[in-house]
């Protein structure tokens, strides 16, 4: 086990306390942006492009390699760096790298009670040694990986400091709160706590010159008047200024003056005009069929307010959503929003953090949103009433983070995406589900043709339908393949579809430079989002040469009983990994089958394969009950 440290200076140190010496330079910036991704590939080309400010030199490729090899040793035995497709992940616990223990207390301060949150919000702040990434050299990755993480400390302090004034600790909110302040003197949000609890102290003089010398450093330095909330910190610190300060005993805690709430108006004053969907691919074609049933369920009498389309990585869903989101501008007329929740990265999406964006989108000031979810979605669906707006959730994980984000009024509507079907919408919210596959022969053709040139698919058609069936007709791979061979126009098609006839080298062929653009990066955020016993089914069907599997087959496989394994294998299906054919009949594709088989080759050992290979063998030998 080993401790990763990234709030403060780089650090990896051992259960005991020894730390692993990183050195110095450019290792440090791999390292920090490996740990700020744990357990999520990292491009080479992300790394190459975090660990140079300027334009990247010619042996750059090399020296992040090298890099990675330096840590892989360092690592070795406490975390293991491994290589996927194009990129590097690094495996460990979550809860050994200090960012996610920060962001697991900050979380869990905002259900606690007051006094609960200090004490989290406190061992949260203390996990900081200073600033981010502190020793990495270059401004890039601090911008980018360094940035957030700063916001997030200032968010959590700004947390401490309202909880210590709900609970009338006022002096201990000016010492959190007067050394950070002076050295970030533009945080409006924390000089009004400041001046808040100094005005409940009796030390209005104070507050007032924490407000002076703040808005001098404002109109300095970015040319504006203080905003909103310090400016009804001032109004409230010159309302009780006059009063003389209490003699003998404190005065008891003076809660702060309650924020103004929202109110929604339909009247003369329109939402502003929201259009984020993303734009549609010129050379989408095919999907007649599951733009037929969508249509179909449009027209239904009462219209659904949720429809899901379900399918596995690499099936269109997004793109296919996007183009029939563009199509139905006119029916909704108020507008489109648009949000991809990353069910399947780590971390996901919060529903919170979505609907904040929401309504900021829909005019809402930032000052006036909602802290818990349940009052963010309700003023969120008071905004929408009696509007006719679409909404389009991409990515979605479970039901459970797509729920708040649905609209209720009957004139909105919502398209969620997932790699599950998301049973949950269906049943308890009327969602209605439109699994979405391979695309159809011809129209599968028609975007290699689209992407590569009739002329190139003309000239040699019976290697081009190859190419498409061993894409197993999925518009990523054919996508990736297009995008292979325009990369070589020399190359005749026979010659990339003879590569891919080689099982062995299919996945690894299927890749793009972007490993998040891989089949197999796809089929890797299905597998990690498995049940551990549904992920261990997946990893030993890849010892099973066929492309369909019975339920009894599959139990000896994993070497359990019949029930345990048919929900395993339910899991699998939702997951789009598996297909039930006929009733205790799962049959799978063909690039599943080989990564089951390369998942199973580098996680189980040789004798647990052994053992299940013969187990299976058993079960074929064994004898069967004569029918009567």
């Amino acid at each position: 086990m080993v401790q990763l440290k990234l709030l403060g200076p780089v650090e990896c140190e051992t259960d005991d306390g020894r730390p692993l010496a990183l050195g110095s330079g450019r290792i440090r910036t791999v390292t920090a942006v490996l740990i700020s991704e744990v357990n999520q590939v990292v491009t080479l080309s992300r790394l190459i492009d975090l660990a140079w400010d300027v334009e990247p030199p010619a042996s750059a490729r090399g020296v992040v390699h090298n890099h990675v090899h330096r840590l892989r040793q360092l690592l070795a035995g406490h975390a293991e760096l491994a290589t996927r497709g194009q990129g590097y992940v690094l495996l460990a616990d979550p809860c050994t790298v200090d960012v996610h223990r920060f962001q697991s207390l900050v979380s869990a301060a905002r259900e606690a009670e007051p006094q609960a949150a200090v004490t989290m919000l406190g061992r949260a702040l203390g996990l900081w040694r200073g600033e981010a990434l502190a020793d990495v050299p270059g401004d890039r990755v601090r911008r980018t990986v360094g940035a957030g993480l700063a916001q997030a400390r200032v968010a959590a302090l700004h947390e401490l400091g309202a909880q210590l004034l709900l609970l009338g600790r006022y002096g201990e909110v000016v010492t959190e709160l007067t050394a950070w302040i002076a050295e970030h003197p533009l945080h409006e949000e924390l000089t009004a706590l400041l001046m808040r609890a100094l005005q409940a102290s009796g030390r209005q003089a104070e507050a007032l010159e924490h407000y002076h010398r703040t808005r001098r450093h404002l109109k300095d330095q970015l040319g504006i008047d203080p905003g909103r909330v310090l400016g009804e910190a001032y109004l409230a610190v010159l309302g009780g200024s006059g009063a003389a300060a209490p003699q003998g005993p404190a005065r008891p805690p003076t809660a702060p003056p309650p924020a103004v709430p929202y109110t929604v108006d339909h009247g003369p004053a329109p939402l502003p005009l929201v259009a984020q969907l993303p734009p549609g691919i010129p050379d989408f074609c095919g999907r007649e069929r599951e733009l037929a049933v969508l249509d179909q369920h449009l027209e239904r009498v009462p219209r659904p307010h949720c429809v899901v389309l379900a399918g596995g990585g690499g099936a269109g869903k997004t793109t296919l959503a996007v183009q029939w989101a563009h199509g139905l501008r006119a029916e909704f007329p108020d507008g489109q929003l648009f949000a991809d929740l990353r069910g399947f990265e780590r971390p996901p999406m919060r529903a919170g953090t979505v609907l904040s964006s929401f309504l900021l989108s829909l005019g809402v000031p930032e000052a006036r949103i909602p802290e818990s979810v349940a009052e963010r979605a309700a003023l969120y669906r008071s905004l929408l009433a009696g509007r006719r707006m679409l909404v389009l959730l991409d990515n979605a994980g479970t039901a459970e983070q797509t729920r708040p984000l649905l609209p209720s009024t009957p004139g909105c509507l919502a398209v969620v995406t997932s790699r599950r079907r998301l049973s949950g919408l269906v049943v308890r919210d009327g969602a209605v589900l439109v699994t979405v596959g391979a695309l159809a022969p011809g129209d599968a053709m028609q975007l290699l043709g689209n992407a590569l040139g009739r002329q190139r698919i003309e000239a040699d058609p019976a290697a081009a339908r190859a190419l498409v069936e061993w894409c197993e007709r999925l518009p990523l791979a054919l996508r990736i393949a297009a995008a292979r061979l325009m990369a070589h126009p020399e190359w005749p098609l026979e010659c990339w579809t003879k590569k891919l006839a080689d099982e062995r080298r299919r996945l690894q062929e299927l890749s793009a430079d972007d490993a998040d653009l891989a089949v197999e990066a796809n089929l890797y955020l299905s597998y990690r989002a498995l049940s551990s016993g549904a992920a261990r089914l997946f990893r030993v069907l890849g010892l099973h040469p066929g492309p369909g599997v019975e339920l009894p087959a599959a139990a000896a496989l994993a070497g359990q009983d019949l029930e345990r394994t048919r929900r395993h294998l339910a899991e699998l299906c939702d997951a789009h990994l598996l297909h039930e054919q006929a009733q205790g009949h799962f049959v799978r594709s063909e690039l599943v089958r080989l990564y089951a088989a390369q998942r199973v080759a580098s996680e189980e050992s040789r004798s647990a394969q052994d053992q299940a290979v013969r187990r299976l063998l058993d079960h074929f030998t064994r004898p069967r009950p004569a029918r009567g």
